[in-house]
């Protein structure tokens, strides 16, 4: 079953659910979950991936931009709060939120609409019970056109389901939110 706004809510308050929640989503959430917003922009720039049976190695990332609270939110304040995603390009990302998922919940993402009508396809998992950090998914912009991202602006809806008949705790190196490996390690 999906939790809805107003427990949540209450979850919030009680466990902390989730972390640095915008005003909007705070007193007025729209639908049956959270809009996240974006964080932190990453660029693939090289290195390997490998992904073994009992080993993994991500590929080395560059941050290209991040969300910083601006005074002003109009004029050249703006424009350094910015990323222009071009036509082909694939970049991971962070939001600016992060979650304390107890055993019993899970969360799954949705795009917001106005993602895919722009052209840019969200690549998104599922958090498993336990998962506490920021959360990380890709954007790919397979539009024709450039699409401009504000850092900061809603960007997926995360949905919380209950989980019954018992699951088990998340206990992967991914806790805490990081975004890649710094070397081949062993899976947990």
């Amino acid at each position: 079953m999906i939790l809805g706004p107003k427990r949540l809510l209450e979850l919030v308050k009680k466990i902390k659910l989730v972390e640095g929640l915008s005003s909007r989503e705070l007193t007025n959430p729209e639908g049956a979950g959270f809009d996240l917003r974006l964080g932190e922009l990453y660029e693939i720039i090289g290195g390997k991936a490998f992904l073994g049976e009992v080993e993994r190695e991500t590929p080395k990332l560059k941050l290209v931009a991040t969300y910083a609270k601006r005074p002003s939110r109009i004029g050249k304040d703006r424009d350094k709060n910015i990323y222009i995603v071009k036509p082909g390009k694939y970049l991971l990302a962070t939001t600016i939120e992060k979650v304390n998922t107890p055993e019993d919940l899970t969360i799954n993402f949705k795009p917001r609409t106005t993602t895919f009508r722009s052209g840019l396809i969200l690549r998104t998992g599922n958090v498993a019970p336990g998962y506490k950090g920021k959360l990380t998914f890709a954007i790919k912009n397979e539009g024709p056109c450039d699409v401009v991202l504000e850092m900061g602006c809603r960007i997926v809806h995360a949905q919380f389901d209950e989980v019954k008949g018992g699951g088990s705790k998340y206990r992967g190196q991914w806790q805490g939110g990081r975004v890649t490996t710094k070397a081949r390690e062993k899976q947990v």
